[in-house]
């Protein structure tokens, strides 16, 4: 079963949800819905605002560079750093990358792949301690 959580800004709920799901082992991810992701700022009604697609990590340097201590005190700081801890970013995916080759050489090693593909997967996953999401379509 592939869950998928949503939310406008994918910050609270859903993706709370997606944590708590994904540390359960089940195959979560969690999305937002709007144009742009709205965070509040000193005042309350001009918030800062940022583009969908801004990693976690910028808009929380940025926060953190324009006042620290209002925004750890207000929650914002926290809520951040668990939430670029639980998307997939830049570093996770290159050495997701990186693992490509190995399984694709292990596939590569069995004369009938078709046969062993799941034992391939499972053991790459016990190596690696990574969960892969594959299908075998002919």
């Amino acid at each position: 079963m592939r869950l998928r959580l949503v939310c406008s800004s994918n910050q609270n709920r859903s993706i709370e949800a997606h944590s708590l799901l994904k540390w359960q082992g089940l195959d979560a991810a969690s999305y937002g819905t709007g144009a742009h992701v709205k965070l509040p700022g000193p005042p309350l009604r001009e918030p800062n605002i940022y583009d969908f697609g801004n990693p976690y990590k910028f808009m929380l340097d940025d926060l953190r560079r324009k006042d620290l201590d209002l925004y750890k005190r207000n929650g914002i700081l926290p809520i951040l750093k668990r939430n670029s801890s639980i998307k997939d970013n830049h570093e996770e995916a290159a050495f997701g990358a990186q693992l490509a080759p190995d399984l694709c050489q292990e596939i590569e090693a069995v004369e009938y792949w078709e046969e062993s593909v799941d034992n391939i997967v499972t053991d790459f996953e016990n190596k690696h301690k990574c969960k892969l999401l594959y299908n075998i379509s002919f």
